[in-house]
Formats: C-alpha cells, sequence, structure tokens
C-alpha cells in the first residue's frame, strides 16, 4: 500500500510538472488569456466584462460587478453552500448539557 502511495505521488508530480513546463512565458502577447475573440468567433467573456462593467452597473468597482451582477446567483449559491457547512459544524459540535 505504501508503494502505491508513492507511485500516486510521482504521477501526480510528474503531470504538475509536465503542465508547468507547458504554460505560455510571462508576458505573451499570443497567449489564450489575451485574445480578443474565441475559436467560435465570438468575444471572450472577460474583455466584454472589463469594456462595459460600469455601463452595465454603474459601479467604479468592476470586481463588485463581477460578483454582484455577473455572477450574483453563483455567488448566492456559494454563500448559501458556506453557511449550510457552517451550520451544519455548529450543529455537530455543540455541546448539550446533560439535565
Amino acid at each position: 500500500m505504501k508503494a502505491y502511495n508513492y507511485i500516486l505521488l510521482a504521477v501526480f508530480a510528474g503531470v504538475l510538472l509536465y503542465a508547468t513546463l507547458h504554460l505560455p512565458e510571462r508576458g505573451d502577447v499570443n497567449a489564450p488569456m489575451h485574445r480578443e475573440f474565441n475559436e467560435a468567433g465570438g468575444e471572450v467573456a472577460g474583455n466584454y466584462f472589463i469594456r462595459n462593467a460600469y455601463r452595465d452597473a454603474a459601479t467604479p468597482n468592476m470586481v463588485t460587478v463581477v460578483l454582484a451582477d455577473y455572477r450574483s446567483f453563483d455567488t448566492l449559491g456559494e454563500v448559501v453552500v458556506v453557511f449550510a457547512a457552517g451550520m451544519a459544524c455548529y450543529l455537530i459540535l455543540r455541546r448539550r448539557e446533560e439535565a
């Protein structure tokens, strides 16, 4: 069992090393993150958010616009999951006084 864990760790480290070595160079203007249009010909979503954040929400903070307006249902879902996990921990770990 111990040998299996070491083999699995080595494979995982190899995958991480392979992925790291094939990342684009820092500052590469041809990297996928700098594209204006995706492979289907449509505008990349990030460009839309940057260009239209203030116009869509009249809020100067772009991060707030993305989290509160564009991804509001996703953010609400994350908050509900964190709240449910916190309540579950509270209910499991609370102390009960013996009568």
